[in-house]
């Protein structure tokens, strides 16, 4: 039997996958804190819902991903930014390779359609398995296997890699990292 204790313990533990499922529905930082608040609000007043035994996580992200569409809808319009111009005039850039990497893979993330972000988002980047994202989703864990797929490929059509080199460390980098340590 799960207590109050092991309860709050398990949503503590859920807070930064929370917040990168939901800074990539959102786009936005401010957001994406506002919706992990709701979700965990909205989880502790409903904790006597949830069923002991089953996986938090991805109950978890239901609710955040339900609090996302709910917020949309009442938000009516919003002002879209496909090519990133509004981003780019507010961002500051970075001095370093892997942010840019970052940044370019943040830009690529929101080009893609909203289904196949969130299956990526939460398979490649939550560590949800197929079938814990398929529960999540809604859907069938084929659907999400072929989303993800769909993703992979255009992620790698939009940031031009042809092969494993082409993207992370380069090559200086590699060789460093790859030194023993002076102890």
């Amino acid at each position: 039997m799960t207590t109050r204790t092991d309860f709050k313990a398990d949503l503590l533990a859920s807070i930064p996958s929370l917040r990168a499922f939901g800074l990539s529905l959102s786009g936005h930082a401010d957001r994406a804190d506002d919706l992990v608040q709701e979700t965990l609000v909205k989880a502790w007043h409903k904790q006597d819902t949830f069923r002991p035994g089953t996986n938090i996580r991805a109950w978890l992200f239901t609710i955040l991903r339900n609090e996302f569409y709910s917020q949309m809808r009442k938000r009516g319009r919003e002002v879209s930014d496909a090519q990133g111009a509004l981003t780019e005039r507010l961002a500051s850039h970075p001095e370093q390779t892997g942010t840019l990497d970052l940044q370019d893979m943040k830009v690529a993330l929101q080009q893609l359609p909203e289904d196949q972000r969130e299956a990526i988002v939460l398979v490649g980047a939550s560590g949800l398995s197929y079938e814990e994202a398929a529960q999540v989703c809604g859907c069938a864990v084929g659907t999400v296997k072929s989303r993800v797929s769909r993703a992979r490929d255009r992620l790698a059509e939009i940031l031009q890699i042809d092969d494993s080199s082409d993207y992370g460390p380069d090559a200086v980098a590699t060789h460093v990292l790859a030194q023993p340590a002076i102890g």
